[in-house]
């Protein structure tokens, strides 16, 4: 009864803190009684985030560390702007499999997203100053990793984003220790995704096409990996290909995927834009690949400055 009742305050701090962030900002707040999604897949399609303000719950377990957790997302809107304000836990059981440095620890995240976002002349490269997307069940993705062969230890140190072999976090021979939702922890143990969620949209032989996951922080929505094409319900293929022979320097050995110069953009040689972006039903989003990108090549749009990571 202790157990319940100290879950139950926290949810009602967090949602209290929402609540006054929400006022003083003059937004829209959906009922505060929420709803729970534990382990729940998405079914929307709407690329609008704000048909997608609520608030959300769910209980959840740190499988290796036999811990549970409550997770927290609020979505407000003013209408123009979208704010999707959570504590990074995701709705799923984690961890089963992972190898985190650090146990997950809970967030004040906050991020800003337009309802209506606009393409730019030319996209914007990804970077490691800015997280690249929040998912609907409030936790982020940030695909690019800090760590490039013969720097340092290779995990962490590489901000210069011309450095060459920049390691693919997915790859399993980068060996990042993402766990069974290709997700990890960060030194802070804020709990991000670097690929597929393996959660929010049917994994397997849906009958439609995948619902709406989340937003990048330019605002397009990000779809599951399946689409319609002309009635058939199949994944959507990249249009970055590993490139042929052996490195030239650096590590060495022949393109396998491990770091992100193994793979070059190849125009209409898939489904998928530079961006890994294409237009569906007259809507343009990012969508989840097997392969790299993952989810994002680059911003379509200009990103958010609320997406900018935090110095640490």
């Amino acid at each position: 009864m202790t157990y319940q009742i100290l879950r139950d305050f926290s949810a009602s701090q967090f949602l209290g803190l929402v609540v006054g962030c929400v006022a003083a900002a003059g937004m829209a707040m959906p009922a505060v009684a929420h709803e729970d999604i534990s382990n729940k897949l998405l079914t929307q399609r709407s690329a609008n985030c704000a048909d997608y303000a609520d608030t959300y719950s769910a209980m959840v377990r740190d499988v290796q560390n036999e811990r549970d957790l409550d997770a927290m997302v609020a979505i407000t809107t003013d209408g123009e702007t979208c704010t999707i304000a959570s504590n990074a836990v995701p709705n799923h059981d984690f961890n089963a499999t992972g190898r985190f440095v650090r146990a997950l620890s809970e967030q004040d995240q906050n991020y800003q997203i337009p309802a209506t976002p606009k393409a730019t002349a030319q996209p914007t490269p990804l970077s490691l100053r800015y997280d690249n997307a929040i998912f609907l069940n409030g936790v982020k993705l940030d695909l690019m990793a800090a760590g490039c062969y013969g720097v340092r230890d290779g995990k962490i140190g590489c901000g210069d984003m011309s450095t060459p072999y920049r390691y693919d976090p997915m790859a399993d021979a980068a060996g990042f220790g993402t766990d069974e939702h290709n997700a990890h922890t960060q030194p802070d143990g804020a709990y991000h995704y670097h690929g597929n969620p393996m959660a929010l949209f049917e994994q397997d032989n849906p009958t439609e096409a995948s619902p709406v996951i989340g937003f990048a922080a330019d605002g397009f929505p990000i779809f599951g990996s399946y689409i319609n094409d002309d009635g058939v319900i199949r994944k959507a293929t990249t249009s970055y290909t590993l490139k042929s022979g052996a490195r030239a320097g650096g590590p060495g050995g022949t393109y396998d995927g491990t770091y992100i110069d193994d793979w070059e953009y190849i125009a209409g040689s898939g489904d998928l834009d530079q961006c890994n972006g294409m237009v569906q039903d007259g809507v343009y989003g990012y969508v989840v690949t097997d392969t790299y990108p993952h989810v994002m090549g680059c911003f379509t749009g200009t990103p958010d400055p609320s997406f900018q990571k935090r110095r640490r």
